[in-house]
């Protein structure tokens, strides 16, 4: 159960089957990435770009894909939309190897941050990060909203 308060930037999340909890809207980020670009990269650069990017779990769930690049490019897309949703961009207080976009069982995106993307979620109280991305022929797009634990 999920009720927006547009106004007061509430929302009201199920956290457990009995237990309600109201949080903030820290941000909200999205991204289109174009596939061959991406593609590109990859061919030119190959580890290099890849290493700076992608964890090796990403790199692992990618590769075992029938079209790798499209899995890349979605990766990367939810990566800049969740930087967005922090309003830091990649940079400082965020680099690409600071999340790693992992699945669910049930195949749901999540994504679980180290080193200075934890520091910063941690220092903001951003308690959840929810994140949907998706690809077609010529693009990969995902959005990310950034919520924190109301005072």
């Amino acid at each position: 159960m999920i009720i927006n308060f547009t106004a007061k930037s509430l929302v009201l999340t199920k956290v457990a089957s009995s237990t309600l909890k109201f949080m903030n809207i820290f941000g909200i980020g999205i991204d289109v990435v174009e596939i061959d670009r991406i593609e590109e990269s990859i061919e030119k650069f190959g580890d290099k770009f890849l290493d700076r990017i992608f964890t090796q779990s990403e790199r692992e769930y990618c590769d075992s894909q029938k079209r790798p690049h499209v899995n890349y490019a979605a990766r990367f897309a939810v990566k800049e939309a969740v930087a967005k949703s922090f309003g830091t961009g990649i940079g400082k207080h965020l680099s690409f190897l600071d999340m790693e976009i992992l699945r669910e069982p049930s195949g749901e995106p999540k994504v679980v941050f180290f080193g200075a993307g934890e520091k910063f979620a941690k220092d903001n109280k951003i308690v959840s990060v929810k994140i949907s991305l998706t690809h077609a022929k010529l693009y990969a797009a995902a959005n990310a909203i950034a919520m924190s634990a109301a005072e």
